[in-house]
């Protein structure tokens, strides 16, 4: 990653980030760790999160990639064991773990009556939309959040600094055309995060989280940008909607997550949800 944007003292601290392969919790693994913390890379795949705590590794950092499904109580109780055993108790959790499935996705921003009576195998309308897809959707961000809290959080009780950071996106805020499933789930995990923050505001434990605007992913590429590199109609519409006229790098999250993760900086910070967005989310439109 690139040079920190400032550090802060994690030494001695122990941070569980599900979903910390990807491109934009790699990010956070990799501060977390250049600023002393012990990192747990939690992943379904074992290979991506030890292929990624070995890179830390190398840079000098303390890291163990370990297999957990967010979804999976009993999965996240064996990672919970081994990083206790290997790392000690959760100081920072951060519930990284998400994603849409385009089963849970419209084609069209807009429904049209020809829609409906031509019924073309290609178009996916409102109706279409496959009821166990829409809640693997929500269940992967909302309960994908709810599950490692309720596992880690028990660590976390009366420990100085100890604080959870959710992510959240702008979908929460306003949903996005073609996204019903994954705006509705993102709005949850908004809504959690306030309702944590306020249920564990008595034994020490902050509960904040980060609301990424549009950054380029694994996960939306395809959607983003043509085989040719260039971007698509909808990413054209988000550039001209986001007034800083691009989209973000991921390195552009790590400076927020730094201020929340640090006692000294934001220990009256809580059941915030902060966007990083280029003012996305502050635009009218005109």
């Amino acid at each position: 990653m690139n040079s920190l944007p400032f550090k802060v003292d994690l030494t001695g601290k122990v941070a569980v980030v599900t979903g910390g392969a990807g491109v934009l919790c790699a990010q956070f693994v990799d501060a977390l760790a250049a600023c002393g913390a012990k990192v747990a890379i939690l992943g379904r795949s074992l290979e991506s999160a030890e292929r990624k705590a070995a890179e830390v590794v190398q840079n000098g950092g303390i890291a163990i990639g370990v297999r957990a499904d967010v979804l999976d109580k009993a999965s996240l109780q064996t990672a919970h064991a081994e990083i206790l055993e290997k790392l000690g108790p959760c100081d920072i959790l951060i519930n990284g773990a998400g994603g849409n499935h385009p089963m849970g996705t419209t084609t069209k921003e807009y429904l049209f009556q020809e829609d409906l009576a031509e019924k073309l195998e290609d178009v996916v309308t409102f109706f279409d939309l496959e009821a166990d897809k829409i809640e693997s959707v929500f269940n992967l961000n909302y309960l994908g959040t709810l599950l490692p809290s309720q596992e880690f959080a028990k660590d976390m009780v009366q420990r100085s600094g100890a604080t959870i950071i959710n992510i959240s996106s702008m979908n929460a805020f306003t949903p996005l055309t073609k996204i019903p499933a994954y705006s509705g789930a993102k709005a949850a995990v908004s809504n959690f995060t306030q309702w944590l923050a306020v249920h564990m505001s008595k034994v020490g434990i902050r509960v904040n989280a980060i609301a990424p605007g549009f950054f380029v992913t694994a996960q939306n590429e395809k959607l983003l940008k043509n085989e040719d590199g260039t971007f698509t109609e909808r990413a054209e519409k988000i550039i001209r909607n986001t007034p800083m006229a691009r989209f973000g790098e991921a390195n552009e999250l790590v400076g927020t997550l730094l201020y929340l993760v640090s006692e000294e900086a934001s220990s009256f910070v809580n059941g915030v949800i902060i966007p990083v967005d280029g003012a996305f989310s502050a635009y009218s439109g005109v």
